[in-house]
């Protein structure tokens, strides 16, 4: 096959190979509990928080290893070139039909390989430890809406690839680049407003307590705050949590329900300045520049690979659709320390900030501890583990940076 013999395919092969055994051995060895944790949690709460990620990162990395190892048979071992074959026979010799049906093929295998892992880590092991609010049939119904949310997005962007790609041979790396970032911008745009509530409820915040604090951080943030959404968490876990999302007029900050009902108003302050923090640091727009530049990257990467393949005119056939995935696959996950390192650096700059704005450091550490009391958060990872796949420093780092923070603010 064309891509037997690229030296980008082993290169990026041997390094997701080596970081997956990396990532397995500190998932079962992770070494001894920092002696620092005792400090704030009791032996029991971070062993449960162990226990509880430790089967999580291994559903994780084992999906991983299952789906590439299915897309490297498709592409190396000859069967994405036969089912290919197969697929234009049945659709009588039409190109669309058959890349279509080829793509529908390889997308349904993919879910049912996915599903078993999606499964027990989102519904059956989040019941098994008290998370969960959710019933088999409410699960199955989300799972419905989102994969046929994925199925449309991946059947528009089949067509969109192999459109580009038969019609601009010499660029189409580029063009591929540039409409995929302009889906993500339309997708910040339109998620909040259109997909989200397929799946939670989001009613405007009433309380006055919880309207009137945040109007006083936004002044003092300098920030205009359109939006405080409270999200019924509640009908799907018991865990609390808040987040920022969106852009332009769909930029809205989205508390849980569970944060509101389960937390003292002072750690609710303390969570709504730290998103209001990601906001006036302007966090969303720089996750959307990297993401951009991250976009180029991959479509670049494929370029490597696949440039000699179309330059020679070559029928574009579907068998580079497993190997595009496969290659996006890789990337990603080498990717992921990368990744993760500018999400910590902004959640840690978002902390920072949100002292600043609350002048209370004692509140924010109160609520790490709860938060990470609460939801099981592994307070003491293998330093591995936290610097692969860690988008949020871990409890004690936090802690120690607000009360660092809080020190600091004293002195002044």
């Amino acid at each position: 096959m064309y891509l037997r013999n690229n030296m980008v395919w082993l290169a990026l092969l041997s390094t997701a190979v080596l970081l997956s055994l990396l990532y397995l051995w500190y998932t079962v060895f992770p070494g001894t509990i920092s002696g620092e944790s005792v400090k704030y949690f009791t032996v029991e709460q971070v062993s449960q928080g162990r226990q509880y990620h430790r089967i999580l990162r291994l559903v994780y990395i084992l999906n991983f290893l299952i789906q590439g190892a299915f897309l490297f048979w498709l592409v190396f071992g000859g069967r994405a070139a036969a089912l290919s074959s197969w697929s234009m026979r049945f659709m009588g010799g039409s190109y669309w039909g058959g890349v279509l049906l080829f793509s529908l093929i390889l997308w349904i295998f993919l879910s049912i390989l996915n599903l078993p892992f999606s499964y027990f880590s989102s519904y059956y092991w989040q019941h098994r430890w008290g998370f969960s609010t959710q019933s088999t049939g409410g699960w199955w119904l989300d799972y419905a809406k989102g994969s046929a949310i994925e199925l449309f997005l991946f059947t528009a962007g089949v067509i969109l690839l192999f459109w580009v790609m038969s019609r601009f041979p010499k660029v189409w790396w580029l063009i591929g680049a540039v409409l995929f970032s302009v889906w993500l911008v339309v997708q910040m745009l339109i998620w909040p407003v259109v997909v989200s509530p397929l799946f939670n409820k989001f009613t405007p915040a009433k309380d006055p307590g919880v309207i009137n604090m945040v109007q006083e951080l936004a002044y003092k943030a300098e920030i205009p705050v359109d939006q405080v959404l409270v999200m019924d968490a509640s009908s799907r876990t018991t865990q609390a949590n808040a987040y920022f999302t969106g852009l332009g007029r769909t930029k809205r900050i989205v508390l849980y329900d569970t944060l509101l009902e389960q937390y003292p108003p002072d750690e609710v302050r303390a969570v709504v300045a730290h998103e209001m923090a990601h906001w006036r640091q302007g966090h969303i727009l720089k996750g959307l520049g990297w993401g951009i530049i991250a976009v180029f990257i991959i479509w670049g990467v494929l370029h490597l690979v696949l440039a000699q393949h179309i330059s020679r005119g070559m029928p574009i056939g579907p068998p580079i659709l497993p190997a595009v995935l496969l290659l996006i696959l890789l990337v990603s996950f080498i990717s992921s320390p990368l990744q993760n390192y500018i999400s910590r650096k902004m959640e840690k700059e978002a902390d920072r900030v949100a002292v600043m704005l609350t002048g209370d450091a004692a509140a924010a550490v109160r609520l790490q501890i709860r938060l990470a009391g609460k939801n099981l958060s592994d307070v003491s990872p293998a330093p591995f583990i936290e610097w692969f796949s860690y988008s949020h420093p871990p409890a004690l780092s936090r802690i120690a940076d607000i009360e660092t923070e809080g020190a600091a603010d004293d002195i002044k």
